[in-house]
């Protein structure tokens, strides 16, 4: 679901004219057309897009510091993408371990991307992780 989740995020930067206040119902279409799951199975994404796009601001700003020379607008869409949902999940989703993220990033790097931008992904979320106050392998908080 993480793989939908970078799917949206990457629609949602192609079409900024979409605002904020519809971003439920842009999420709700794209799941509605995903495929032959019920849309309950497709909450999880859901959620991280929802959460992604919600603390932009926040996200980019570290994504920032830790693209060293690297405008955000440089950075490929994918790449960009799987950043933020694997930020927003080490910041906001204690749920989840900051490694766990940081694993599903690169694997979608890879999957999406290619092996140079996995390289890339694991460089800026491993600066990332060592300012995040957390244990890096066990949620803070249980699942919901």
């Amino acid at each position: 679901n993480r793989r939908l989740a970078v799917q949206i995020l990457y629609a949602w930067d192609l079409n900024p004219c979409i605002i904020r206040q519809q971003l439920k119902e842009y999420i709700n279409d794209l799941i509605e057309n995903y495929g032959d799951e019920p849309p309950s199975y497709y909450r999880f994404a859901s959620e991280l897009s929802i959460g992604a796009i919600e603390n932009q601001d926040v996200i980019d700003a570290l994504i920032q510091k830790h693209t060293q020379n690297w405008q955000i607008s440089r950075i490929a869409k994918v790449d960009l993408a799987i950043l933020r949902i694997a930020t927003y999940e080490m910041l906001f989703r204690e749920d989840i371990p900051p490694v766990v993220s940081m694993n599903e990033a690169i694997e979608l790097g890879k999957e999406l991307a290619s092996d140079e931008s996995s390289r890339f992904l694991n460089g800026v979320l491993d600066n990332m992780r060592s300012e995040i106050d957390r244990p890096a392998r066990t949620p803070v908080k249980p699942q919901r």
